[in-house]
């Protein structure tokens, strides 16, 4: 088996187990997906009958399935936890996606371990003791730059998979960083049910009370887009390419993930010291397009540094692409110039102000140079639609219907070898990895009647490999002269070749084992905990203790940080985005030492939360508390406010 470090793996999402089939067909070298319960999406888990069907339909690429085995989780949840690790193993699972340090106290089966994004992996010294504990790949925070990236790459050891997240939705927090959902409503993100208050409209005040913003969503940011920097990536070290969306329909996985295979095999044909970490070749039935899918703008994050364009102010919906212009509005129709075409229930929307308005086109009629649209929707109820406003599409009816379909196949190349043998012929087989299934039946042969014919006869009876993974790339005949061959044996001889060559390749998978931590236990960076590492059960609290942490504090959910505290910590800051940083006027005339990095108050209905910022480490802080009515619910299980590992005597 070749080295990790030398396979780029792209890792798409799937909500459900056909969803996962789709994105290995559509060229996805693994997947990940939510079992029957403590996955980070809790509306997405799934059956362990369905994943070990998805296990065995992955495994026939090589490709891998990773189960998220990624909440904190309080005690009375350990033994459920450990059980679900062991039916993910039994089922053939190739590797956890874990957050909850707790789970290396417990007696998991040996099966690889990656350390979740909700881990907060952001610095060389977090990723150099996940990989010292026993987590064989690490999944970096989306923020990181290429610069820092390389540096965690330097730190850890050769064999430890570097991951990062090239494409969908942003957290705006770092990752298990953010408790606005818990204090507000008691649904906690690192529980797997976030509400999604980042992607609220908000009112900016300064510290004189001066609106800033007005109902702009100023913590919802842009979706990720990497496409133009995975070379960059590549050569940073990152090794396995993740996409987002464990909530996501089947043609968004599709189009994504056929999108960065495209990229990645571009990058694959010229560098000979990498590889595809699974087998066959994608064939795409359809131009991938990520403008077409479900996004909030595009943005590459922080990858090239600070930008100040990150943010989805306006909305947190898709708008999709400008389509064109009204000309002439009727009582039950408008119309429109634009140079594409238009289907009947293509989706369209428009911007009225701050609000994007949406409709159904019923019907489309062409007319010239313009477009005559009928709406599912009363006319008079389209605010302020007339001649002059922009349209856009946000529903390509006519392209999705074509992902709804068949759209992409996948074949692993093989060579075969028909030859005689004493008492009849053989088919020998050999795929594009180095296995090889023999087959031979005993025949009594019979000079062709028609020799030009015959081995054109047995060429075209077995290439046909029909709905099996393979495809015939080359074939030797190997015979003494042109003999008789029925279609019926042909047919017979590649059947059972296919059928063994499919039992020997399951047969010689071999998953990674899980990786040995490091002896003596490895020091973890800091001696002191705060409710930001989420330590929410005492297993947690002994894992750390015995790397070296002095003080823990309970995890948020544990309703112990009753005062104003930073319900979220992230890279993203409202001040820069707003051209209101200190940096940003320094050196300029006029400007220099006016501004100030003075906090700040959100505002959405009752709620407010303070935003402090942190100049230093180029953070902002949103501050708050939780509702009293949550504190009073008690957490699943007592845990106390701090814990101090005994030291050892003199």
């Amino acid at each position: 088996m070749s080295e990790p470090k030398h396979a780029l793996e792209l890792l798409s999402p799937a909500k459900t187990a056909a969803i996962g089939r789709e994105a290995i067909l559509h060229g996805a070298d693994a997947v990940y997906i939510g079992g029957p319960s403590f996955g980070a999406r809790d509306k997405a888990g799934n059956s362990m009958e369905d994943i070990a069907a998805l296990v065995e339909y992955a495994h026939r690429f090589r490709a891998k399935i990773y189960v998220t085995l990624n909440t904190i989780l309080h005690d009375a949840e350990l033994d459920a936890a450990r059980k679900l690790a062991w039916e993910c193993y039994d089922a053939g699972v190739d590797a956890l996606i874990v957050q909850d340090m707790g789970l290396l106290e417990l007696d998991l089966p040996p099966i690889d371990l990656h350390a979740s994004t909700q881990c907060d992996i952001r610095t060389p010294e977090k990723a150099k003791f996940l990989a010292e504990v026993g987590f064989s790949q690490l999944v970096l925070a989306r923020e990181l730059t290429i610069e820092e990236i390389i540096k965690v790459r330097a730190a850890v050891p050769s064999d430890t998979v570097i991951e990062h997240f090239i494409h969908g939705a942003l957290c705006v927090a770092y990752s298990g960083q953010c408790n606005i959902s818990h204090a507000h409503t008691g649904r906690s993100a690192n529980r797997g049910d976030c509400s999604q208050a980042c992607r609220l409209p908000y009112t900016l005040e300064d510290e004189q009370g001066r609106i800033v913003a007005f109902e702009k969503h100023l913590l919802s940011v842009k979706d990720n887009n990497q496409s133009g920097n995975l070379r960059a990536l590549v050569n940073a070290g990152v090794r396995s390419f993740k996409i987002e969306g464990r909530y996501k329909d089947a043609p968004y996985v599709k189009n994504i993930t056929g999108h960065y295979h495209q990229l990645l095999d571009a990058i694959l044909e010229g560098r000979s010291d990498l590889h595809a970490a699974s087998s066959g070749k994608t064939k795409l039935l359809f131009t991938p397009d990520p403008d077409k899918t479900f996004h909030r703008g595009s943005t590459d994050y922080f990858s090239q540094g600070r930008k100040s364009d990150i943010g989805a102010f306006d909305t947190p919906t898709f708008v999709g692409l400008p389509l064109g212009t009204v000309t002439q509005v009727g009582d039950k129709w408008f119309e429109m110039e634009s140079s594409e075409a238009l289907a009947n229930s293509d989706g369209l929307n428009y911007l009225n102000h701050r609000e994007v308005i949406g409709l159904q086109a019923n019907i489309v009629e062409q007319r010239g140079p313009v477009w005559r649209v009928f709406p599912n929707e009363p006319m008079h109820t389209l605010k302020n639609l007339r001649a002059g406003v922009s349209i856009s599409r946000n529903r390509d009816h006519a392209w999705e219907q074509a992902l709804n379909k068949k759209s992409a196949e996948r074949r692993i190349g093989v060579s075969a070898t028909f030859a005689e043998t004493a008492d009849g012929f053989s088919l020998t087989l050999l795929d594009e990895d180095g296995f090889v299934a023999s087959v031979q039946t005993a025949f009594e042969r019979q000079p062709a009647k028609h020799p030009a014919e015959a081995e054109n006869s047995v060429r075209e009876q077995l290439a046909r490999f029909g709905s099996s993974e393979f495809e015939l790339d080359t074939l030797s005949v190997d015979w003494t002269q042109p003999w008789f061959v029925p279609s019926s044996l042909a047919n017979k001889l590649r059947r059972e070749a296919v059928e063994k060559l499919e039992a020997t390749r399951l047969a010689a998978y071999a998953r990674l084992p899980r990786k040995a931590a490091v002896e003596p236990p490895a020091k973890y960076p800091e001696e002191t905990l705060t409710f930001l590492a989420n330590v929410y059960n005492t297993a947690a609290r002994k894992f750390y203790e015995k790397h070296g942490v002095q003080l823990i504090a309970a995890a948020y959910e544990a309703h112990k940080e009753a005062g104003d505290v930073s319900l979220m910590v992230t890279r993203h800051c409202i001040r820069y985005s707003l051209s209101l940083c200190p940096k940003q006027a320094k050196g300029v005339i006029g400007v220099q030492g006016l501004v100030r990095a003075e906090p700040m108050t959100l505002i959405n209905g009752s709620e407010k939360l303070r935003l402090e910022f942190d100049c230093k480490k180029c953070e902002m802080h949103v501050m708050g508390k939780a509702k009293k009515h949550i504190l009073k619910s008690p957490p699943p299980t007592a845990i106390p406010l701090t814990f101090h590992a005994q030291r050892p005597s003199a």
